[in-house]
This record gives structure tokens, sequence and C-alpha cells, in this order.
């Protein structure tokens, strides 16, 4: 590989595990040994967001604006969407590619999956590794409004998916100012047709995350766009996301979201109908050791069937709730050990509340979690590694400490 195309490889967000700080920063200090790079490499060039370069590469052949290359076969929008090297006139470059006839709806299917990432996917960056990892381009409120106004759909699946796990609303303003939820037409829904969701469909899939995760401010803005916050959750959707039945004024109280259930019913919702399963996990979500008493006492059974209904319940609460909580559930027979999923209250095993905690780096959840029977030497279902394998390759030196001598 020569050393422009080390230089994009490094330089660019890939949505692998690779992404990270350190990867741009090698791209960095190649590009200062070897400035010259950019010089006869319009994907280097856009990676680097060297408008000079670029702009004597296109005057030279203007098909470049448009040439797949570089080590991933991207044309060049692409490498300077998805770059986090940093660069000097990113701007001007994109403003120049797209008057040379770069598409503003530009992007690849990786590995062949949908939704495609595009150019705008990667300017909004952030995804299912963070923020740190998977960050924004430095520039992104105006290279995406610049390939907005040029014609980018603002529907893009891809991108709001990455900013679903994170509270932060601006990305979405900017894509409701340029149509978001309407329909668009875009060469990826001509080539994909309904292998692409509805945006209508791709809202109420945020719109979901948002009501389980407490997202508040983002409820209120999905509904003040016109997106539906009454209708029950129907259809195929994806299993962190399931076409359930249930309401979001339902899921915001089965989780104890009180502000989100006053602004839903003040929005016309029905209160949620008596439910005793739903009850007693809405009040240990509020860790409420009274209510849950008192909903025992009205319905004796309770707890088993809570039990039956959400087996894997213990590590969505030690993910999204508190340590009373974890202690609520204990008390209540839920099984400390029991596998479930820490990212969404979905019934699927995939690691225990001890690999949450270990991971996150919570010591007083760790603690607790091995004072109620947690067991370290467990191994989750996904890749086959105990909690201490988790806080040690999520760099926890905390609860690596207090794992070590317990895990054989």
């Amino acid at each position: 590989m020569d050393s422009a195309d080390e230089f994009c490889e490094l330089a660019c967000l890939t949505y692998t595990s690779e992404d990270g700080p350190q990867r741009w920063e090698a791209a960095r200090r190649l590009l200062r040994t070897r400035p010259d790079l950019t010089r006869e490499h319009i994907w280097a060039a856009s990676a680097a967001g060297r408008d000079g370069d670029a702009e004597r590469l296109l005057a030279a052949d203007p098909g470049l604006a448009t040439r797949p290359g570089g080590p991933f076969g991207w044309r060049p929008l692409s490498y300077l969407a998805y770059s986090r090297a940093g660069g000097d006139r990113p701007v001007d470059l994109a403003r120049r590619l797209l008057a040379a006839g770069a598409d503003p709806d530009e992007g690849q299917l990786f590995g062949g999956l949908v939704p495609p990432f595009t150019a705008l996917t990667g300017l909004i960056g952030h995804g299912e590794r963070g923020p740190v990892n998977q960050p924004r381009h430095p520039r992104w409120r105006e290279l995406a409004r610049l390939l907005l106004a040029a014609g980018a759909d603002p529907n893009d699946g891809q991108a709001l998916y990455n900013t679903m796990f994170e509270p932060d609303d601006e990305p979405l303003e900017l894509l409701f100012e340029f149509g978001l939820g309407r329909p668009h037409d875009s060469p990826w829904r001509r080539r994909l047709g309904e292998r692409l969701a509805t945006p209508q469909r791709m809202l109420r899939t945020l719109l979901r995350w948002a009501v389980e995760h407490d997202q508040r401010d983002r409820v209120r803005l999905l509904a003040g766009h016109g997106v539906d916050v009454l209708s029950p959750f129907t259809g195929d959707g994806p299993a962190w996301a399931p076409g359930d039945g249930s309401t979001p004024v339902a899921l915001a109280r089965l989780y104890g979201h009180e502000s989100i259930v006053d602004d839903l019913v003040a929005r016309g919702a029905p209160p949620p109908a008596p439910d005793p399963v739903a009850d007693l996990i809405a009040a240990a979500f509020r860790a409420d050791p009274a209510a849950v008493a008192a909903v025992q006492a009205r319905h004796p059974g309770v707890a088993e069937a809570a039990r039956a209904a959400r087996p894997g319940l213990m590590v969505w609460a030690a993910a999204r709730a508190s340590v009373s909580t974890v202690d609520l559930l204990a008390g209540l027979g839920f099984d400390v050990n029991a596998p479930g999923r820490a990212d969404a209250p979905v019934e699927e095993p995939w690691e225990t509340a001890l690999h949450h905690a270990a991971g996150a780096g919570d010591v007083a959840l760790t603690r607790r979690l091995l004072e109620l029977g947690a067991d370290p030497r467990s191994r989750d279902r996904r890749f086959g590694a105990t909690p201490l394998d988790w806080a040690r390759h999520l760099g926890r030196p905390a609860t690596a400490a207090l794992l070590e001598p317990l895990t054989a």
C-alpha cells in the first residue's frame, strides 16, 4: 500500500472496531512526514481537506470528482466526509467536488447491508462505538447543510440509527429543517425500493428508542414534527424495536419515565391500562419499594408472572436504572445471572448484568452484583467472554481489579 492509500485508510471512519483517535493521530503524523502524498491523489487530498491540491487535480481531470479510488474504492466526497484527520478547507473542497459533479447522496453499502452509509452519514458520525471512537466531522454542520442544500436525502436511515444512542438532537433538527419525515426522491430509494424503510417508520423506530431510554427532549422533538407518538408499534421491526403492539405511553410507564408519560398523555395518549406486571416493574424502576410492596399485596403471584415475562430484566436494570432497582428486582426473585441485553429492553440473551457493570467501569454496581450472587466466571453468549474480559477490553481498570481475584 502506498503512503496516500495508507493515509486514507488511517484517516477515515470505517465503522469497525478499528475506529478510534489513535488511528487519526497516526494519519496526521503520516501527513506531517509526507506532506506531498496529497498532491497526485484526489482521494487523499479529500481526506486531508486540502482544497488547493484538489483544485489543481480537478482542473487537469474534472472526472476525478466522481471516480472511485483509494483503499476503499470510494469517491472523493466519501473520503472527505468520513475523514477525522482534520483539514484546512474541507468546506471549500466539498463545494468544489459538488460543482464538478459529485453526488450529494454519495455513499456505499457496507457489507452489502441496507441502509447505505452516505456522505451525510459520515459527516454526522456517532454509532454503536460512541462519540469518542466515531465522532462527528469537525465541520459537520457546514458540510451537512451544504450537502442537504445540494439535494441530499434527509431521510438518512444510517445517520438516524447512529444518532439514536446519544441525546444530542442537533443533527435531527438540521435534518428536519431539510424535510426529514417527508418523501424524498434519491438514487438510493430508486435503487433499493422497499428495502429502505419509509421515513415514517424510521422516525417511529427512533421514537421507541427515545421513549425506552428516557430521551424526553427527543420525544418532544419528534412529536413536534408530526411523528405519531400515540399508536402502538406494529409490523416487522429489528429485535431491539419490535412491532409488539406496545404503545409509547405504555413503554414510558413501564420503565418509570413519568415525565414522558405526562407529556404523551397531554398530547392525547390514553393513560396506560392497569397491568400488574407492568406496574410492578415500573415501581422497581422508580426505586420505590413501597409501591412494589403495594402491587404485590394487591396481586399475589405478580412477581412470579413478572419473572416469567421478563427473565432478562436484570441486565436492562443494571444498564438503565440504579443499584436500588437491582436490589428490588433481586428481592423479587429475578436471577442476577440471567442473560439479557443492556442496550435495549428485549428478551435476547446476550450478556449478564455483571458483564455490563464491568464493561461500564461501575465499581459500586459490580460490587453489589457480586454480593447478590453474580458469577464472575460466567461467559456472555456473543463473545464467550467473562466480565473481567469485558473490563479489560473496554479499558476499565477499577472493575478489572475487583474481578481479577475472583476470576479463574
